[in-house]
């Protein structure tokens, strides 16, 4: 990270690769809503259609492995890394188990980290401001926050991101302290961060389930806080 706050650069948390972690994402094939029969197929459904029918027939797939996968996918929401950061939130031993051994208490939280990546979990505080990032792809721990918006795959946030952080969290609603230090981490296909936004005021003694309503997406990656009590 550079020496200057505001200079942006790269934060280095120690994790190192074991190969290539820079693997397009963005062009492996995705699932498809299933087929309704009363409405008619185009050329492209009819003939996806088809192959799915084939791959069947050949016994590639299994006749509901594609319903199975994309009901999986559709599990892939950001309340469920909202849960996570609300619970670290009430509980601080589990808090601190989160920060040590992220990887395992995920999974142990009953979310399988996709191929299975690494995971560095990153708290903010007032003194400290984690943002995430993908400068080559879109490397994004989906089962914790769910598909990657359109933003975080552009290459104006991917270059922004490390150049000017805080101007782009400010486009976020997010204004920080001069005094704030920003770390910038960089994901990649063998890593993925969660970031642990900073408890909003005035939530003593709210329950897990109140805290997670106020942990949104942008916040666990680091561009926005979370939601004020009493905002929508």
């Amino acid at each position: 990270m550079s020496e200057n706050k505001d200079r942006g650069g790269f934060f280095d948390t120690g994790w190192r690769p074991s190969g290539d972690v820079h693997r397009d994402e963005d062009g492996r094939p995705h699932d498809h809503p299933g087929v309704r029969e009363d409405v008619g197929l185009g050329v492209r459904a009819s003939r996806a259609l088809a192959m799915h029918e084939l791959l069947v027939e050949k016994g590639v797939i299994g006749e509901g492995e594609v319903d199975e996968v994309t009901e999986a996918v559709n599990k892939r929401v950001p309340s469920n890394g909202a849960t996570l950061v609300a619970k670290a939130w009430s509980d601080p031993e589990f808090r601190t188990k989160l920060l040590e051994h992220p990887k395992e208490t995920v999974i142990e939280s009953g979310f399988v980290p996709e191929h299975n990546a690494d995971i560095i979990v990153l708290e903010n505080t007032p003194e400290v401001q984690h943002m995430v990032v993908c400068t080559l792809c879109s490397c994004y721990p989906t089962q914790l926050l769910g598909p990657p918006p359109d933003w975080y795959k552009s290459f104006s946030y991917r270059s922004r991101a490390v150049t000017e952080p805080r101007a782009v969290m400010s486009e976020f609603g997010l204004e920080l302290n001069e005094e704030t230090e920003v770390r910038v981490v960089d994901s990649n296909s063998e890593l993925r961060f969660l970031v642990i936004p900073r408890r909003p005021n005035g939530t003593d003694g709210w329950s897990e389930e109140q805290l997670a309503t106020l942990v949104n997406r942008n916040s666990m990656i680091g561009v926005a806080a979370a939601t004020e009590p009493g905002t929508d």
